[in-house]
């Protein structure tokens, strides 16, 4: 078994935080019936209900998934561990992107339906509301005047809140908007207020046009199809032409206004410096970078942004926990078994490709997209912390080379995995070997893999994805989550217990406390012990940037920005990211409207930013 130490299946918990967890969140009752009396019950309950749907050697798989995942090495996403097996109305995705919303009354509820529908089974959900008419508007057909995106946004907060009243776990929603949608001014100060659209995570979708425009200092016209405007309107007004959300190609649009370019950007930077939203998705390269080009066009996320999704895609996520392959830790030989990283690569992707076949789905359409391009997610967790085991300092040019080159052997191993399962099962449907080939990520795989593609398909239209992992990071025992910097290396946490109350735990990162059981409570931390606050914003960047060429969904990161810096430098964070090359880009920094991520030693806690406190993952 890979990893520095060896953890047996009924003493897995060092932590109380982790046993809470799992109690809470993952361990399987029916009624006041115990099922999974340990931890490993829960992994064999889950190895047991993903291995029912293989055509083969399933008791040969069920124990092969059980190994990947025993010591917290795997660690799929928390529907699966909460939902596999459990014979439960709940799906094992956490979270999709729902339809397109019609730009009419009925349609706008069927849209608001769904996303209760889904959400009642447990999945977070992700919208564009840019179909929306701006407010003020009159509609071609009823004459109607508008209210506007953001007004039916706060009908969408009401429904998430009342859903979460009736039990279901989680409540996590984003909105996405066009930069060139009337509405974005209001778009963007719309959670300005405190308690505001409180479940949900916001993010304007920023063009190359407009960061163009932006460089420029141009005007930007703030358009909408006129197909969906009354006749009156369009009287003397501009056309132009845009791929607008929902439609197949380009559009007649009307522009209904103007603004500075650079005011707008200003102002997007500014409710971010204030208040940490919205985030940021860039548009275009969303869309250059997708495997399926040719028959999708993404406008929106899932609620953490590591998944953009076409409308009624579907999360499959897992993680693969890096502190398990550190060997020697804290020592001069110490290093990361790569090779073993790769062995289970394959494992983890069969799983996750099994999750498809196994899960229930709110939705039928969710269940035509998802298993037509067998989408999953795979990616890591634990990076911080297996930096500080290796004895490297995040944010160092020798800590990220050793993270490219991670992400690189997951991202390889992944694609041949897939192409292995193509030659067993089947290409994903929607495979189109030329088309697929021609996208631009495939065309920087290595040649076997293109080739491999080629002559066999590929199981899956897309493998890779970094998620926040807050929560089943705590479960492991508290490592770093996904690609972050430890938070602290003490801090309490408060969580939510099973009736919906806090409970608070003093918390020690899981590098941390393996350091003190091995070198003792008063040896001094050697300087490669980084959190995050002791970093500057750009290491964070980097990092994000160094790991974007190897996955082919997305990185859920967020930049801590020190209180203190400058407008003009944090505002510089969003042109540099970018600059290099990330898909999204969402920065926190401390403010009165969200207060802080956490406090270290202190039992208050508080809001975390933009996504990813565990309340508002949907894992």
């Amino acid at each position: 078994m890979p990893g520095a130490e060896v953890v047996m299946e009924n003493d897995v918990f060092v932590s109380d935080i982790a046993r809470h967890i799992w109690d809470t969140r993952y361990r399987y009752r029916a009624g006041a019936r115990v099922i999974d009396a340990t931890v490993a019950d829960t992994w064999r309950r889950v190895a047991k209900a993903l291995a029912a749907v293989e055509p083969h050697a399933r008791e040969v798989w069920e124990r092969r998934f059980v190994a990947a995942m025993r010591g917290f090495t795997f660690l799929p996403g928390g529907r699966i561990l909460a939902g596999a097996g459990t014979h439960r109305r709940v799906t094992l995705f956490n979270c999709f992107v729902m339809g397109v919303i019609e730009d009419a009354m009925d349609g706008i509820f069927e849209s608001l339906k769904e996303g209760a529908l889904t959400m009642q089974q447990g999945g977070g959900i992700g919208y564009d509301f840019s179909t929306l008419r701006p407010a003020g508007v009159r509609a071609r057909a009823t004459g109607a005047i508008a209210s506007g995106p953001v007004s039916f946004m706060h009908v969408w907060d009401a429904m998430c809140a009342t859903v979460l009243s009736t039990g279901a776990r989680r409540g996590a929603m984003m909105a996405t908007l066009r930069c060139d949608h009337p509405d974005v001014e209001a778009f963007i100060d719309a959670k300005r207020a405190p308690g505001t659209l409180r479940h949900f995570n916001l993010s304007v979708l920023v063009t190359d046009a407009f960061m163009e425009a932006v460089r420029r200092d141009d005007e930007w016209p703030l358009v909408f199809p006129a197909s969906a405007l009354d006749e009156d309107e369009g009287a003397g007004r501009e056309v132009v032409h845009r791929r607008w959300s929902g439609t197949d190609g380009p559009v007649p649009c009307l522009v209904l206004g103007r603004l500075r370019a650079r005011a707008l950007w200003t102002k997007l930077m500014r409710a971010a410096y204030d208040h940490a939203e919205p985030g940021v998705l860039f548009l275009d390269r969303v869309n250059a970078e997708n495997n399926l080009w040719y028959r999708e066009y993404i406008t929106a996320s899932n609620p953490c942004g590591e998944i953009p999704l076409p409308p009624y895609g579907a999360c499959d996520l897992g993680a693969l926990n890096l502190t398990r392959f550190v060997e020697a830790p804290f020592t001069p030989e110490a290093r990361l078994d790569l090779e073993a990283l790769a062995r289970v690569v394959p494992v983890a992707v069969r799983m996750l490709d099994d999750v498809i076949d196994a899960s229930r789905f709110p939705l039928d359409k969710q269940a035509a997209v998802e298993r037509g391009s067998r989408r999953i997610g795979l990616g890591l967790t634990g990076l911080a912390d297996a930096l500080i085991m290796l004895g490297l300092t995040y944010g160092t040019p020798e800590a990220r080379a050793l993270a490219t080159k991670t992400m690189r052997t997951i991202c390889h191993a992944a694609y041949r995995a897939s192409i292995e399962l193509a030659r067993e099962k089947g290409p994903f449907p929607f495979f189109e070997r030329d088309k697929y080939l021609g996208g631009a990520f495939i065309a920087r795989l290595p040649k076997d893999i293109r080739e491999g593609i080629a002559e066999h398909g590929i199981r899956n239209s897309h493998l890779l994805a970094i998620a926040p992992t807050g929560t089943i990071s705590l479960l492991a025992n508290n490592v770093s989550s996904g690609v972050e910097p430890v938070f602290d290396f003490v801090f309490t946490r408060r969580v939510l217990d099973e009736e919906g109350h806090y409970v608070v735990y003093e918390v020690a990162d899981y590098a941390y406390r393996l350091w003190r059981a091995r070198m003792g409570a008063t040896t001094p931390l050697p300087p490669h012990f980084v959190t995050a606050q002791d970093l500057p914003p750009a290491a964070h960047l980097e990092m994000q940037a160094a790991l974007q060429p190897y996955v082919d969904n997305a990185i859920s990161k967020t930049v801590n920005v020190p209180e203190h810096t400058p407008f003009r430098e944090f505002a510089a964070l969003y042109e540099a990211a970018y600059e290099k090359g990330v898909k999204g880009f969402t920065t926190f920094r401390p403010n009165p409207v969200t207060g802080a991520v956490m406090e270290a030693h202190a039992a208050e806690g508080a809001q975390a930013p933009h996504c990813c406190s565990i309340e508002r993952e949907a894992d």
